[in-house]
């Protein structure tokens, strides 16, 4: 025995064993070696590697009794996470919302059992997204822009819809919006956001590019929260009202560059959620473009994502500087301007906003008219089966709508186009 090893052993202290050499009975463990780091091996706990992420599917684990409540999150080496404590039951009785804290509030207020849920959400599936077409709770359909391009619809399929409706019901059609909003809100139309620019002398039009893509998930997420729901709640409403176009989706001519704007989690166009929380979304940007229109004397609305501004002469003399600064905060609010849809339409033009005439006062396009009194006039003497072109399913209902926006504008070119309709026979 060497002296160092005497010395360890007076001051009782054990020596390490000589290297190569087992230690209690047992072979070293050596460590792999790549490149220049050095991996130790995994110790083991409870029959399992300590570094493992437990499967989420695993239905022990669902009822384990480390979790803090169903489907919680797991935290790493910090255990499971409960998201569900910074709920705000004050905020959420302001609104008239249901108290809702984790998952499982969730599913008994849906009345869905909670692996439906999760179905829902695609709790289970690589990436929250579905592996493919036939999995996913919507159904896809592109449709050709005006301006070029195409544009994805994602119509969700009954279940899912079933959910979207009863949470727009109960929750997003109970928190108030900005008064500068008028679309696919109740008592708003296109006639009451017209009617703010009339008889102005300018008016100048801005459109935002890929509206309901530009949502993202993180946004929807921060909407719940603002009104008081817990973090998981949250999550869990923002995964139930937004989509994640799945694996393999086929594109327009296999152009998969169209698929861009929808890569990452996003406000689906054709849910019945979306334009609520498009709405909501837009709150501060309707806050911020309401000042600043004040400033410069000028009114401003938004319908979805038309922005329309009008003002008088003070308006025009500041274009320059104006049209710039709408740009900047729309950037800066997280959304983009389609410069080609950008528009400043003076007074001794025909000014039209969402496709109402305000020069004077509201009114209908006399082009749409005469085209609407066309075909009109020609059900009555052809047939209406010869007009229906685009092969409505109602026809009739079609024109009745028609006839009443018209006469929503201008009620005397109402009536007149109702004296036609009535004329039509149906049977032809």
């Amino acid at each position: 025995m060497s002296f160092f090893d005497s010395l360890l052993r007076w001051l009782g202290l054990k020596s390490s064993p000589p290297a190569g050499k087992p230690r209690s009975g047992k072979p070293r463990r050596r460590r792999r070696r790549i490149g220049h780091v050095y991996l130790a091996p995994l110790r083991r706990r409870n029959g399992h590697h300590a570094n493992k992420r437990p499967c989420e599917n695993d239905s022990a684990n669902d009822e384990s009794p480390q979790r803090p409540y169903r489907f919680a999150r797991f935290g790493g080496y910090g255990g499971y996470l409960d998201l569900s404590r910074d709920v705000d039951p004050g905020r959420l009785a302001r609104f008239g919302l249901p108290e809702l804290s984790t998952p499982s509030d969730i599913a008994d207020w849906l009345e869905v059992p909670g692996g439906r849920l999760a179905w829902l959400v695609h709790r289970f599936d690589d990436g929250g997204r579905a592996a493919h077409v036939a999995q996913a709770h919507y159904h896809y359909t592109w449709l050709k822009k005006r301006s070029g391009g195409y544009r994805l619809v994602e119509a969700p399929k009954p279940k899912l819809k079933e959910v979207q409706r009863k949470i727009l019901r109960e929750i997003l059609d109970r928190i108030p919006l900005s008064d500068a909003a008028h679309g696919f809100v109740p008592g708003r139309s296109i006639v009451s956001n017209a009617r703010q620019h009339v008889g102005q002398q300018v008016i100048v039009k801005f459109d935002l590019e890929n509206f309901y893509a530009n949502v993202s998930f993180s946004r929807v997420v921060a909407i719940f929260r603002s009104v008081g729901y817990s973090r998981d709640a949250a999550i869990w409403l923002g995964r139930l009202t937004t989509a994640l176009p799945p694996d393999g989706l086929a594109t327009p001519g296999g152009d998969r560059s169209v698929l861009s704007p929808y890569l990452s989690r996003h406000l689906p166009q054709g849910a019945p959620t979306s334009p609520a929380l498009a709405n909501l979304s837009c709150y501060s940007l309707d806050v911020r473009l309401s000042g600043m229109a004040r400033a410069f004397g000028a009114a401003y609305t938004r319908y979805a994502d038309d922005l329309t501004f009008s003002g008088d002469q003070h308006l025009i003399d500041s274009l320059n500087v104006f049209i710039p600064l709408v740009t900047k905060i729309v950037r800066s609010e997280r959304f983009v301007v389609h410069r080609g849809k950008r528009k400043v339409v003076r007074d001794n033009q025909r000014q039209r906003v969402t496709g109402v005439v305000v020069n004077e006062r509201v009114n209908v396009c006399r082009k749409d008219y005469d085209r609407l009194k066309a075909i009109l006039t020609n059900c009555v003497r052809h047939g209406a089966s010869t007009q229906n072109r685009e092969q409505r399913a109602d026809f009739a209902a079609h024109l009745r709508g028609r006839i009443s926006h018209v006469q929503s504008l201008n009620p005397d070119r109402g009536q007149k186009l109702q004296a036609i309709y009535d004329r039509i026979d149906w049977q032809r």
